[in-house]
């Protein structure tokens, strides 16, 4: 498969005027989708609501055009919410537009190098745990609208802890006519699919929502009362860069990065189930580090595949990227002619939209099965991941999160890996019958078998083999170490050349392909010497007798 090779390339190939209908429909019915939760999630991501409606227009077409999967939707997702705020709060919209420009350029060269496969190293844990602390960061952050308060003037609102705070100390503020629109609009969320799957509840709750703001006059804020609404087109900014700030922004856009890449494939793997196809994962980042770049050039916020959105467009009959294009200039009209109107849309029924964004990436379920039946280190990645992401931000708990799971996968690993020596039984010892199936060793011959990779964590293992006076070979059985560091290699050199020294001979016994390779390019075949290499057991007992008889 090639890197670099859009799957608009092939997925032309014997189109039909029924597809192109079906793509086209499948691209409004979605662009009809993205454009609450766009706006949304540009207001929870700290950025005006038109902005969130940029990213999904350049990023979303250019994604679409180039990227590895058919069907797959990309825009503005809850993922980043948290920590594109704590960007724009600490750097600006400079500084965020710098972060997501570096991310781009992170994603294509994991795409050029190949790394869409090592995605998947990231553990389940880990990802479960920062996306339902996405979620709670979410739906906390929320609440303030949701319920009507009110803050005093220079009121710090950035970090979940702090929001959680106000929101204590400004109970009294609290808005019954805001708390009762939220929950009118959380209703048609929940029950309008139930009556209608093709016209998204949001966008429903979004039209009552403002009717009943609008003419029954009630005192409820709304996106024009917080924030100046903007209908013109994405314009190209440049980002202020500076080695000093690339420095602050490397871990964020290492994040984002790798954000994008996560949510991004999962998306394509969930619709390739879907459509019975197959995604290039090298493309796709290629193509997403393409359109955050552009993204952020044109005043977008970050972007990436987003799963719902994909899935209602495989639903509604998309098949090709022409559908997501679709998508993207839809957003373009909807932005030009009605962008306006946006100003109108009560601050309850966003909180609400994103309350139900919050509840659907939360993956409670999944979170609970993994406290259910796994094991005790995993549930401990999961949670300190979970706890950070809430407490902290995303960089801080994936950073620890992952050398956690990293420490703790040593652990495991240490655990497993053993050097048993043989136990030899005399002849005399039992009747024959007994022995059958064990292997003759001759006298003078001590047996060791490894169990297990020898890494760095367990290289104190292959330090000291104890030797009986009367041994003159030593075997060291190989065929259950599939890996080798140079680590243990050098405490295994240090070990053969004691027993060389002893007038003690190593033979080594089914040494696997990749330490036989370590083995070999550091030279530590020629001090056992190639003779001593044996394939199996058997052969490894018989030279053994060899060299005891001194033949």
């Amino acid at each position: 498969m090639k890197v670099f090779q859009p799957k608009i390339m092939t997925a032309l190939k014997g189109y039909t005027k029924k597809q192109i209908a079906s793509d086209i429909v499948a691209g409004i019915i979605v662009a009809i989708i993205a454009l609450p939760l766009s706006i949304a999630l540009a207001i929870a991501s700290g950025v005006g609501p038109e902005q969130g409606l940029y990213t999904a227009i350049v990023a979303g077409f250019i994604i679409a055009a180039m990227g590895g999967s058919r069907v797959n939707i990309s825009g503005p997702t809850a993922a980043f919410a948290t920590i594109v705020a704590g960007i724009v709060a600490t750097y600006g919209l400079g500084g965020l537009s710098l972060a997501t420009v570096m991310a781009g350029i992170l994603l294509i060269l994991m795409g050029v190098f190949k790394f869409g496969s090592l995605i998947k190293y990231i553990p389940y844990t880990i990802t479960t745990g920062f996306t339902a602390g996405i979620a709670v960061t979410i739906a906390i952050g929320q609440v303030k609208d949701f319920l009507g308060l009110s803050y005093p003037e220079g009121t710090a609102n950035v970090e979940t802890v702090d929001k959680a705070a106000n929101i204590i100390k400004n109970i009294d503020s609290f808005n019954y006519q805001a708390l009762l629109i939220g929950l009118l609009a959380l209703a048609i969320q929940i029950v309008w699919p139930k009556i209608n799957k093709k016209i998204p509840g949001s966008l429903i709750a979004v039209i009552v929502g403002v009717l009943i703001v609008k003419f029954a006059g009630l005192k409820v804020n709304t996106i024009g009362d917080l924030y100046t609404i903007s209908r013109s087109l994405p314009k190209f900014t440049a980002p202020k860069i500076s080695f000093s700030l690339i420095k602050e922004l490397l871990p964020s856009a290492f994040t984002i990065a790798i954000l994008a890449g996560i949510e991004s494939l999962l998306s394509c793997v969930v619709s390739d189930g879907m459509i019975g196809s197959h995604h290039n994962s090298n493309t796709e980042l290629i193509a997403q580090g393409t359109g955050n770049i552009a993204s952020a050039l044109f005043g977008g916020i970050p972007a990436t595949g987003a799963i719902a959105r994909t899935a209602a467009n495989v639903k509604n009959g998309g098949r090709s990227p022409i559908a997501g294009m679709v998508h993207a200039v839809v957003l373009l009209l909807i932005l030009v002619v009605l962008m306006p109107y946006a100003a109108l849309i009560p601050m309850p029924v966003i909180a609400s939209i994103l309350f139900m964004v919050a509840y659907n990436m939360s993956e409670w379920r999944h979170f609970r099965d993994i406290c259910k039946t796994a094991p005790k280190s995993d549930i401990l990645v999961l949670f300190v991941t979970f706890a950070l992401t809430v407490a902290f931000d995303l960089v801080v708990a994936i950073e620890i999160g992952m050398v956690l799971a990293a420490f703790l996968f040593l652990k495991r690993m240490t655990d497993v890996t053993e050097v048993r020596p043989w136990t030899y039984i005399a002849e005399d010892e039992q009747p024959v019958d007994e022995l059958h199936g064990l292997k003759a060793v001759p006298d003078g011959v001590s047996v060791y078998e490894i169990n297990g990779p020898m890494f760095f964590a367990v290289a104190d293992k292959f330090a000291e083999f104890p030797l009986r006076e009367k041994d003159k070979v030593v075997i060291i059985r190989m065929r259950n170490v599939p890996a080798m560091d140079t680590t243990a290699l050098r405490n295994l050199t240090n070990l053969c050349t004691k027993f060389r020294k002893n007038g003690v001979t190593v033979v080594m016994s089914h040494v696997n392909e990749q330490p036989m390779h370590v083995m070999q390019k550091s030279g530590f075949d020629k001090l056992i010497g190639a003779d001593n290499f044996r394939p199996n057991i058997d052969a490894a007992l018989e030279r053994a007798a060899e060299l005891v008889s001194g033949k």
